[in-house]
């Protein structure tokens, strides 16, 4: 859960067959935000048509992202509950949480006083900005956190601070936001052991520390910097036997994305009963992983 880091993260997980579940609100940059919706996955009550508010032809919620405005607010509402039902399921079952907040500026709705996860085009005169403090971030997760580990006995928590920029509040303002945010995963990790910091955004700023590490934007992470830093990550927390799974998965993966130019061949033909073959092993050994797009894949071939 929270910045588009961790859809990133999420997503790459996920290539790897392992089985997770990726910002069920959508993109979350704040800290009060990420453990608002952390507490209502563990006490789902389902959103209603009251809790929108219609801007530019759409009903919006401000627990969400903008994935999840509609036109239509009965639409709007029934895709936030289905999202929200299927984060409560998975959140009971959950050993890891990775959280990456990106700002400590929290944008307040005056009309209902709530802190925003997304301003969704809303007039700027419609909120109070404020950067929250090094105790407030803390407050903000340490609750949630203390609930999803009563719930989820095994549960280990990894957080990094996003290593996108967030420039549109000035660059000055930018370090003082994300060094608020150091400070407080650094004070969470000192309270709870089950807690370890991952550090996302000093390995952009200062392993990487050149713009041809960075998209157009000079702001974004490029496909090379994600790359490192997802091996940093893999070198951090997986063991060696997953290591090694991820090792026989990722040559399955990269198999099935090979066109062929002659199917009809003997020598296809063999190449793909090895595949099935892989593929049936790694099914037995690991029954939670799942290759169905793959299998299917290799199957499809006539001869």
């Amino acid at each position: 859960m929270g910045s588009c880091f961790a859809t990133h993260i999420g997503a790459w997980m996920q290539g790897l067959k392992l089985p997770s579940l990726i910002n069920p609100f959508g993109i979350l940059y704040n800290p009060v935000s990420i453990g608002n919706n952390m507490q209502r996955m563990l006490d789902p009550y389902p959103y209603e048509l009251q809790d929108l508010e219609q801007q530019s032809g759409l009903w919006h919620s401000f627990d969400h992202h903008g994935v999840f405005s509609h036109p239509d607010p009965a639409m709007a509402v029934q895709g936030m509950n289905g999202a929200l039902q299927e984060a409560a399921g998975f959140a009971r079952h959950t050993n890891r949480l990775i959280l990456t907040p990106g700002s400590a500026y929290i944008y307040t709705f005056k009309k209902t006083g709530q802190v925003v996860a997304n301003c969704h085009k809303f007039p700027a005169s419609a909120f109070e900005k404020r950067r929250l403090g090094v105790g407030e971030v803390v407050a903000a997760l340490a609750t949630p956190i203390e609930q999803w580990k009563s719930v989820c006995p095994d549960l280990e928590i990894i957080l990094s601070v996003s290593p996108v920029r967030h420039i549109r509040d000035g660059l000055v303002e930018n370090q003082g936001s994300k060094a608020t945010l150091v400070l407080a995963l650094e004070e969470i990790c000192r309270q709870f052991p089950f807690a370890h910091y991952f550090p996302a955004y000093e390995l952009l700023l200062d392993d990487l520390r050149d713009y041809r590490f960075y998209e157009s934007d000079m702001v974004h992470p490029n496909e090379q910097a994600i790359r490192y830093i997802r091996e940093y990550f893999s070198n951090s927390f997986f063991s060696e036997a997953t290591l090694a799974l991820n090792q026989r998965i990722v040559k399955i993966i990269n198999a099935a994305n090979h066109r062929p130019l002659h199917p009809e061949t003997p020598e296809h033909h063999r190449f793909r009963q090895q595949q099935l073959s892989a593929i049936a092993e790694l099914e037995k050994e690991f029954s939670f992983l799942d290759f169905s797009d793959e299998r299917a894949f290799f199957e499809s071939f006539k001869g």
